[in-house]
């Protein structure tokens, strides 16, 4: 178990540890944000489901959704089947991307059945026994309407105004192996919430556990709190099931109602006053879990957060995840003098408390003036650690992603350890995604057509990954990965080349060419015409390239007080009013600073991928030293990325075709800088 001291304060921004004024966001970022990452996943379209509706039908805009698919995973029987749950009621079983209805869970249990209320509701995951194939067993979770239910919960004590209700059955199939179910049904679980969110949201086998050890055929569910408040004391009683992971043995019959067993080797079993069925505690919304198929077979869990933090877990029996005395590696404070400051760094004694921590998280980065009280739209949605054949350069690594915008992650998972100090966690990469018919590269919104994507994650028994979006209905398969800019761009390089004489900047009195650099000592000034770089100097030796690479070495000489400073690498050059450029900057929070621009005969216009409205990527030098810069145009796709410091992921990123060939230079607004070192290699342009 890891501890966080009190030294943690010391390395979280400044701006976390004082106040912000009321009704402002929290400071941002209060955790490192996702790197854009240079490896796209490769998806075509896989299947499309059936329209459907939800049970009342809902006043939520957020559940008028085309179909609510939820999970997919692959029946383990051997048939390559899918299992595709739909929150509005239906299982259906995929097989060469057509879906048919299996069970409808959602009339089966009419008139209880409710799916209309709560992101979550409804007919929420299927889980297969692992000898499916053999007994026809498996089990769904549902929610009904406890006034229409006439059943009281198990696992009291329970509050007894509880509205709904998550139960979890048992379904036995007469024949395994057919396309639509037949057969019998008993209930298994019934757990009554408060709340209209925050539910029964998975249920699942651990897909490592062998025939004969004590994990083969636990069945494991993840419990939310219930979603009433973050002063909701549940998930820290383990006299209650709320906030938790419970895992139980279905087929066994010693639980308080009879219908299922609790495993001896549960961590809570011999605790007075505690749920046996408690796996691990201390959860708001643990969303999905997954256990890593490689490696040391653990188990992590995607964990929605509040109003800041979506975190993954590395989770162990009896962990205690801290909600809501914990929020990631944060204390979460429930009553501050202000109600932005709820975020607070851990004390020194923190150790004492036996919280687990994070492996990863993301903050919810909200835009400036953000009321703190109000969702800024984060969630995270939960995945796996692949473990496939299609995407070598994929292996080891957990993608998982947010399901309300639809990006895409993964961290290493060796780099995922529970037992690291905070600012150690696994840094999470940002993925791209190419549509495999176009080989354009997309968005999830694009692929889902919406700007809340609704965005989940599937897997088949060979490892191999799937995108869901309940936006449009439609599961994409994840074929392979593909290089952001990755074209080769080797025939002729051009070196050696600082004297004078090889260059042609705006204002030669400005510039200095001492044999090994080309200095900008004297700050340029606006000129007429579009909005560009003020000063710079155009490298004239050599031809004029199409795809090329750009290395050099970048030095800002304005002193470091000046917010504003910068210095820009000049490509795709054709003329004073028509070029590309990067402009490396210590601001990354307004428009022209800090990302990929186009002049085209009209003011520079930003066309980076990171600008998010409010801020860009993490600025690209923020000192006085000098810092290697590669910017590689690949001329045919439009694509270019800006890396820095040998990073192997692209700091910035931008595709656009406008200008295919150009010379390339280097200068600055109204800063001083220097080059050294520069080579450029590429394929001479051919008109």
């Amino acid at each position: 178990m890891r501890s966080l001291v009190l030294a943690l304060a010391l390395a979280l921004p400044t701006a976390l540890l004082t106040a912000p004024p009321a009704q402002a966001a929290a400071a941002d970022p209060i955790l490192p944000k996702p790197v854009q990452s240079g490896i796209g996943l490769e998806v075509e379209e896989y299947a499309q489901f059936p329209k459907s509706e939800p049970t009342p039908p809902p006043t939520d805009p957020r559940l008028m959704r085309h179909a609510r698919i939820n999970a997919l995973d692959e029946l383990p029987d051997g048939s390559g089947r899918l299992a595709v749950p739909d929150l509005n009621g239906k299982l259906y079983l995929v097989k060469d991307g057509k879906p048919q209805p299996y069970l409808d869970v959602g009339a089966t249990f009419a008139p209880a059945f409710f799916s209309g209320r709560g992101l979550g509701q409804g007919f929420g995951y299927a889980a297969f026994h692992p000898d499916f194939k053999q007994n026809g067993i498996f089990y769904t979770v549902h929610t009904e309407l406890a006034s229409k239910s006439g059943k009281q919960p198990d696992l009291t004590p329970q509050k007894p105004d509880a509205e709904y209700q998550g139960i979890i059955t048992e379904w036995t199939a007469k024949d395994p192996a057919a396309d639509t179910f037949d057969g019998t049904r008993r209930e298994l679980l019934r757990i009554g919430f408060n709340g209209q969110i925050h539910g029964i949201q998975q249920i699942g086998f651990n897909p490592t556990a062998r025939p004969g050890s004590a994990d083969h055929g636990k069945l494991y569910a993840a419990v939310g709190d219930g979603g009433i408040g973050y002063k909701n004391t549940d998930p820290q009683n383990l006299a209650l099931p709320h906030g938790k992971i419970l895992r139980i043995d279905p087929r066994g019959s010693d639980s308080s109602n009879g219908k299922y067993g609790v495993p001896a080797d549960n961590p809570f079993t011999q605790k007075p006053g505690a749920l046996g069925e408690i796996f691990a505690y201390g959860m708001r919304d643990p969303h999905r879990f997954s256990w890593d198929t490689g490696g040391q077979h653990r188990m992590f869990l995607g964990h929605i957060g509040q109003h800041a933090v979506e975190s993954v877990y590395e989770v162990r029996a009896g962990d205690n995840l801290g909600w809501s005395e914990r929020e990631g590696p944060f204390v979460y404070d429930k009553a501050p003098a202000d109600p932005c400051d709820t975020y607070k760094p851990l004390p020194a004694d923190d150790e004492k408390y036996g919280y687990t921590y994070p492996v990863a998280a993301y903050d919810h980065d909200p835009p400036p003036g953000w009321d703190c009280k109000s969702d800024i739209g984060r969630a995270i949605s939960g995945g796996f650690v692949y473990r496939g054949d299609k995407a070598p350069e994929l292996r080891g690594k957990y993608l998982f992603g947010d399901l309300v915008d639809g990006r895409v992650f993964y961290t290493e998972s060796d780099e995922m350890d529970r037992d690291a100090a905070p600012e150690k966690m696994a840094q999470i990469h940002q993925l791209m995604l190419y549509d495999k018919a176009s080989g354009k590269r997309v968005t999830a919104q694009d692929l889902a057509g919406d700007k809340r994507v609704d965005l989940r994650f599937g897997k088949d028994a060979a490892g191999e990954l799937f995108l869901i979006a309940k936006a449009n209905g439609k599961v994409w398969r994840v074929t392979g990965t593909r290089e952001f800019a990755g074209c080769e761009t080797g025939g002729t390089t051009v070196t050696d080349v600082m004297g004078a004489g090889n260059w042609a900047p705006v204002t030669p009195a400005k510039w200095q060419f001492p044999g090994d650099e080309a200095i900008l000592a004297e700050a340029g000034a606006e000129r007429p015409g579009p909005r560009r770089p003020y000063e710079y100097a155009v490298l004239t030796a050599g031809p004029r390239f199409g795809a090329m690479t750009w290395r050099g070495q970048v030095r800002l000489d304005t002193p470091v007080d000046v917010s504003n400073r910068d210095v820009v690498v000049i490509f795709g050059y054709r003329s004073d009013t028509e070029f590309y450029y990067a402009h490396l900057s210590q601001d990354n929070t307004i428009l022209p600073h800090n990302g990929i621009f186009k002049v085209n005969n009209a003011d520079r216009e930003r066309i980076d991928h990171q600008w998010t409205g409010y801020h860009g990527a993490d600025p690209a030098i923020d000192d006085a030293e000098w810092h290697d810069v590669a910017v590689k145009h690949c001329a045919a796709t439009g694509e270019i990325g800006v890396y820095v410091d040998g990073a192997k992921d692209p700091l910035m990123t931008a595709t656009d075709t406008t200008f295919g060939s150009g010379r390339v230079g280097f200068g600055s607004f109204d800063n001083v800088g220097r080059l050294r070192g520069l080579s450029v290699t590429g394929e001479p342009a051919t008109s």
